[in-house]
Parts: structure tokens; C-alpha cells; sequence
């Protein structure tokens, strides 16, 4: 299938409903009391260091985060960015939720996460299990608007994700696209001057920019996503995955199709690789709500296949645990 590089943007996209694109960031930001929830946000962080006994000195070296940055944090008057906010949260050892939580009306759900982190995996597996029966009906919609492909190159992601976009009038995003133009540098660039954990940290960025940003869409990830499990997990919970599956034969005459001729530089090495990359993630992979063989099928019919999983999840009230 052949690589398809489209990214919708919500303002001004036809495939945006009416009703997102007069959404004005002005008039999305009214009645939102920012010196509240930065209040909030800093007594939070001087809660979780006291139950640890954490002086902020020692927080400061454990999150890597100034001291005198913390104290404005926790005087509320801190804004401080998401990535170092993640970083403060895993030295108090808690999720990020936690902390950015608005509580609002709701109440501060920090308490029943804390008890929730204490679970072993069967009991959390049970307790998650327990609340979507009780109280999913809503998150189950909002994660079946949210459409998300994973699996290797060539399995195909970008085509089919492009064809069902168009189908369901929702934006197609590409997650490897967006870290290029958040970082403005190709894929290549980034890993070769700064490595793959600099990759990892953009595509969590822009994972978490576009679960803010967009209500519906349909999402092509990059194959080595699964192997981030913050930013795989963060996918899981916000999203109905798709792992759309190929033969590894298929997979390389797909990248080779795309014009990528790299592999044949060494092939039978780079068929090896990919047999034990493909059998080292299928554990990840096979995580995803559903999964689909695209082997040996004409585009129409995977197609066909995609809308009507994704049609069905829509009806279904069982949605997989994540």
C-alpha cells in the first residue's frame, strides 16, 4: 500500500465539524481560572513531597527541576511546562494525572488514584473492569471517536487510515508527520543527530498535544510506539486501537513499494530484523482493542474489514479493559 502523508488540521479542515471550527481559542478558554488551578496544581506537588518527606531540594535533584522553579510551582505561581511537570511527577511517584487533574466540581480524584496504584495487575485489571460497567458508557464513546493504528511499516497504517478518515469525516494525523513538524527536522535528522529517545520524547509530546487538541480523529503511530510504555499506555486509554497486521513479505514489499530501498542494501539481514522485530512485539501489539490482516487483500476490502470492527466497537459495551 502506498505511504500517504496527510495531516488535517481542525481550524479551517473540511472534515472539522461546524461546530469545532467556530470554537475560538478565546471563547474555549472562558470561565477557566488559571491562578486557581495553579494554586491547586502547587499545593498538590507540596502534599505529594510531604508524604514523602521530600525537602525541595530533594525534589528538586530527583525531578531534575530547580528548586527555585519548585517554589514558584508550589506558590502557585509556576506555570510550568508539561515535560518538566512529568518529570516532578515521576520523582513524587505518582501519574501525572494526579497531579494536572481539574478537579472542579468533581472533587480531587487523587485519592481513589493513589488507591489505585497500590493494586496488584489482576486487581487493577478487576477495578478497571468494574468502573467501565459502571461508569464507561461515556469514556466508551469518547475512545471510539478516537481511532488509532498501530503495527510495523507497511502494514498500512497511512492508507487505510486515510481512506477511513474521509469515510467517517474526522481528521487523519500521522504521528511520525506531526513530530516532523514539531521538531522541523525529518525522522532521519532527529535520530541521527539526537538518538531515539529524543524521537520517543516528541511523539509523546504530540501524542499528548493531539489527545488535547482533538476530540475525533483517526491516528496512524509509529511502529516503535508500542515500545514507549507511557506513551502506549497513554494510546490505550484514549483511544480504540487497531494493530493492523501483514506478513513480513508484505510488509517489506510495502516499504519497498513506498521507494525505500535501503532494505535491499543488505536483504536478507533486514528480512531476519524484521521477522524478530515483528515476534518480539506481538506481546505489545496484540494489546490493541482489535487486529486486522492486511495480508494479500485488495485495499477495498481491509477497508471494508477496518469500518466494520470500528462500527462494531461503536455498539459494543464491552470494550477492553486498558
Amino acid at each position: 500500500m502506498a505511504n500517504s502523508s496527510i495531516v488535517h488540521d481542525k481550524v479551517g479542515d473540511p472534515s472539522a465539524s461546524r461546530a469545532e471550527r467556530k470554537r475560538s481559542p478565546a471563547r474555549m478558554n472562558e470561565g477557566i481560572d488559571e491562578p486557581g488551578y495553579l494554586k491547586l496544581l502547587g499545593e498538590r506537588v507540596r502534599r505529594e513531597r510531604g508524604r514523602l518527606q521530600l525537602t525541595r531540594k530533594s525534589l528538586a535533584q530527583k525531578s531534575r527541576v530547580s528548586e527555585r522553579y519548585l517554589a514558584q510551582l508550589e506558590a502557585g505561581k509556576g506555570n510550568i511546562s508539561i515535560l518538566l511537570l512529568r518529570q516532578v511527577a515521576h520523582a513524587l511517584e505518582i501519574p501525572l494525572e494526579s497531579l494536572v487533574w481539574d478537579s472542579g466540581e468533581a472533587g480531587d480524584v487523587s485519592p481513589i488514584v493513589n488507591v489505585l496504584r497500590r493494586l496488584g495487575p489482576d486487581q487493577m485489571r478487576q477495578a478497571q473492569q468494574a468502573l467501565l460497567e459502571k461508569y464507561g458508557e461515556q469514556e466508551r464513546a469518547a475512545r471510539t471517536a478516537r481511532l488509532a493504528l498501530i503495527g510495523l511499516r507497511g502494514a498500512g497504517k497511512s492508507t487505510l487510515g486515510a481512506l477511513l478518515a474521509e469515510k467517517l469525516d474526522v481528521p487523519f494525523l500521522e504521528l511520525d508527520r506531526l513530530v516532523e513538524q514539531e521538531s522541523g527536522l525529518t525522522l532521519s535528522a532527529i535520530f541521527d543527530l539526537y538518538g531515539p529517545a529524543a524521537f520517543h520524547r516528541y511523539e509523546r509530546q504530540c501524542l499528548e498535544s493531539v489527545l488535547a487538541r482533538y476530540s475525533r480523529f483517526v491516528l496512524a503511530a509509529g511502529g516503535s510506539l508500542v515500545t514507549e510504555q507511557a506513551t502506549f499506555d497513554a494510546l490505550l486509554r484514549s483511544c480504540y486501537t487497531v494493530w493492523l497486521r501483514a506478513k513480513p513479505e508484505e510488509h517489506m514489499n510495502r516499504v519497498l513499494a513506498q521507494g525505500d530501498r535501503r532494505p535491499m542494501e543488505a536483504s536478507a539481514q533486514a528480512m531476519s530484523d524484521l521477522r524478530r522485530i515483528l515476534s518480539e512485539r506481538e506481546p505489545l501489539y496484540s494489546k490493541a482493542d482489535a487486529s486486522l490482516e492486511t495480508s494479500g487483500k485488495p485495499v477495498q476490502q481491509s477497508l471494508d474489514e477496518l469500518q466494520r470492527r470500528v462500527s462494531e466497537a461503536k455498539g459494543s459495551k464491552n470494550l477492553q479493559a486498558v
